[in-house]
């Protein structure tokens, strides 16, 4: 009632959830499409550069897009994150992955 509701299609909160994003370490990363989800990746993490999120995982860039222009959520268990957005590896063709966090 009292509570603000976060502007999440705002380029500030984008650029605040990449920055808490940053560095956490991967376990293994999916890819959601219409015949289901499918792994991409192991190990891992996720890299802010520039004005870029950048998952890396199985010793390469699997997904990389604008984080201007990125949707992004926590799971309700908050042991990963769903990213949808323009992927730049792939010439603009927008996808969903979801990287599931390392725990220690």
């Amino acid at each position: 009632m009292f509570f603000k509701k976060k502007k999440e299609n705002t380029p500030a909160f984008r650029r605040e959830t990449a920055k808490k994003l940053d560095g956490k370490a991967v376990k293994y990363v999916t890819e959601r499409t219409p015949e289901g989800e499918t792994v991409i990746g192991r190990e891992g993490a996720l890299i802010v550069k520039g004005d870029q999120l950048l998952v890396f995982s199985s010793a390469d860039v699997v997904f990389r897009c604008e984080i201007d222009s990125m949707t992004a959520g926590e799971l309700m268990s908050l042991g990963g994150v769903i990213i949808t957005a323009p992927d730049l590896e792939r010439g603009g063709e927008v996808r969903t992955v979801t990287a599931y966090y390392t725990h220690y």
